[in-house]
């Protein structure tokens, strides 16, 4: 898996040895001592600003439609429609045909399991009647009771389907779903005689969404609901925020050992359009500073006798002031220190 830092040079609020090795790599220029007092002005000069530091760590992903669930048939009978694939499938909406009986989709978490008719009550009456009202069949109570007025409600709608108008609904003769589905696969052919529980189809949800698999040492990146940056195939980025986290064992090969990890869904705060499965990198927060004083990382100083600076620049002259550091992102890196404030001028060393 392909891992790398978007932003920053090191990500954390380091401790004195990181802060070492991290500036190491800029080769920051020494100064005497933190009281020296010049009097020529640095050739480049920069402001302490406040502002809030973002460190982001890149993973790649795939662009698609998410995780497929299966639909299979509840009763027996032959196969005699099916949908193609990438249709988006909507309430009230057949999903397939059995012995040539259309199955509507209704939205729904709680399965269709037993047969509904009049004297019947409980969450899956609720669930089944605030269907039908919404296909706009009216003249009953929503509730959790099926009367005869929704028997009476039923028989207009089974009449309109082509279906036996007896008022009932039988548990294989609807099939649910959270919202419109798109049909990813087919998995049984026209013509097929099935039992119940045999798989038809796949289906998926209908928006564009970004997986990513993580390492479970990266779990600190996977926070629910947290904002996360899509670089597109284009070259264009979206904004995203994590929807979903799944652990997930993959097995080993041979005598490898089975790997631990973490399926990452990311949903877009607006779905990219034309666009198909492809690759993506997607950046997580790997680590944020609110409001702090910040300058860029070339202009520390390393001290003499050991941390860092800055070159403060005011009237008549400069002075090196001992600053201690925080997270390094973007370039810039938190400072803090005694009489360190924002607007400040500080030298740029050369």
């Amino acid at each position: 898996m392909n891992r790398r830092r978007t932003t920053g040079v090191i990500a954390g609020v380091l401790t004195a040895g990181a802060v070492a090795a991290a500036v190491a790599v800029i080769n920051l220029p020494p100064a005497e001592s933190g009281d020296t007092t010049g009097t020529s002005g640095p050739a480049e000069t920069t402001e302490i600003t406040k502002e809030t530091l973002t460190d982001r760590e890149s993973h790649d992903g795939t662009l698609g439609h998410g995780d497929t669930s299966t639909v299979a048939a509840r009763a027996a009978g032959t196969v005699t429609a099916l949908p193609a694939g990438g249709v988006v499938i909507t309430r009230g909406k057949a999903l397939y045909r059995l012995d040539n009986k259309q199955v509507p989709l209704l939205y729904g978490t709680l399965p269709a399991y037993r047969t509904l008719r009049s004297g019947v009550e409980g969450a899956d009456v609720l669930q089944f009647e605030k269907n039908l009202r919404a296909l706009g069949y009216p003249g009953f109570t929503v509730d959790d009771e099926y009367t005869a007025a929704t028997a009476a409600a039923v028989r207009d709608w089974q009449d309109d389907l082509g279906l036996a108008e007896t008022g009932r609904i039988e548990a294989g003769q609807i099939a649910y779903a959270e919202g419109p589905v798109r049909v990813d696969s087919l998995t049984a052919e026209r013509g097929a005689v099935v039992q119940p529980g045999t798989e038809l189809l796949r289906t998926t949800g209908t928006s564009m969404v970004a997986t990513v698999s993580l390492d479970v040492d990266d779990q600190r990146l996977a926070r629910s609901g947290a904002a996360v940056e899509v670089e597109l195939p284009d070259g264009g980025t979206t904004q995203g925020r994590i929807t979903g986290i799944e652990t997930v064992v993959e097995p080993g090969q041979g005598n490898e050992q089975d790997t631990t990890k973490l399926e990452v869904t990311v949903a877009f705060a607006r779905t990219p359009k034309g666009l198909g499965e492809a690759a993506v990198s997607v950046g997580f927060v790997a680590s944020q500073r609110k409001d702090v004083l910040t300058v860029p990382v070339a202009a520390l100083l390393a001290l003499a006798e050991g941390g860092y600076g800055l070159e403060i620049v005011e009237a008549g002259g400069t002075r090196i002031v001992a600053v201690r550091t925080g997270l390094f992102a973007d370039g810039r890196v938190e400072v803090s220190g005694g009489g360190i404030r924002a607007g400040l001028e500080v030298g740029m060393p050369s």
